[in-house]
């Protein structure tokens, strides 16, 4: 593999993690949105990942279509007439776990990214008298 492609293997993966983050701190930004635009509550989302000949590409943002956690509260104003209020599908142990491997991932990134500079400037070095 050329040095140049290794980079950009490394940003793509970079970038991918990144956006997975943002994913995951938007959902847990709104573990507690019980209305949305879209009506109903809010509705986890995830990054769909794929492998390309560059590196990784984001193949889609999709919603988790698991059904909405039903809590019992009476007094809350989105509660239907059983007293259930319908909150989001976001499990934040679950968030929680993504963000960790998705933080690992974009390390390893960085240490790949780092790995082929130093090469690279070593092989920049060998012609040097």
């Amino acid at each position: 593999m050329a040095p140049m492609s290794s980079f950009g293997v490394s940003a793509s993966g970079m970038s991918a993690e990144r956006l997975r983050l943002d994913a995951i701190s938007n959902n847990l930004a709104n573990i507690n949105t019980t209305r949305t635009p879209e009506g109903g509550p809010y509705r986890r989302i995830m990054v769909m990942l794929e492998s390309s000949a560059g590196g990784v590409r984001v193949a889609g943002i999709e919603r988790d279509s698991s059904p909405p956690m039903m809590v019992y509260d009476p007094g809350h104003p989105d509660a239907g007439a059983d007293g259930c209020v319908a909150m989001p599908n976001v499990n934040p142990v679950l968030e929680m776990v993504d963000m960790i491997t998705a933080t690992r991932a974009y390390e390893a990134n960085v240490a790949a990214f780092n790995a082929a500079k130093s090469m690279a400037a070593k092989a920049l070095e060998i012609g040097k008298i």
